[in-house]
Parts: C-alpha cells; structure tokens; sequence
C-alpha cells in the first residue's frame, strides 16, 4: 500500500497552490504595482478596445446565461 503521509492532493486539492497564490495575490494587492500595471493593460489603441470588446461579446454568447 502506498505511503500517503508526504503525498499532496493535486488538482482543485492543491491546498499548496492555492496557499502561494493568495500569498502572492495579497501582496500585489498592497503593492504600489497596481495602478501601474492596470494603465498599463489599457487597450493602445481605439482598434485593439473594439477587439477587445468584439472578444468579449463573442466569449458571453458561448456562456451560459443566468438562471439556466
């Protein structure tokens, strides 16, 4: 029989993952990175907006809607 005491649960059990993630996440949060890299995320151009936004209508069709 395999020895489960140093085994770790993988997938949606990655209780290690999930931990350095909200770790990293909080520490981004607090960080003065923020309001940098959300400007920097901006679309450059009104062309790469409007694809962004083609993007997005076509990823809410492919959803399912509320309540369904």
């Amino acid at each position: 029989m395999a020895d489960t005491t140093d085994s770790k649960i993988q997938g949606e059990g990655d209780y290690e993952a999930a931990r350095r993630y909200i770790d990293k996440t909080e520490k981004f949060a607090h960080s003065n990175q923020v309001a940098p890299a959300a400007a920097s995320a901006k679309p450059a151009t009104s062309q790469e907006q409007a694809e962004l936004e083609s993007a997005e209508q076509a990823g809410l069709e492919h959803s399912k809607a509320p309540g369904k």
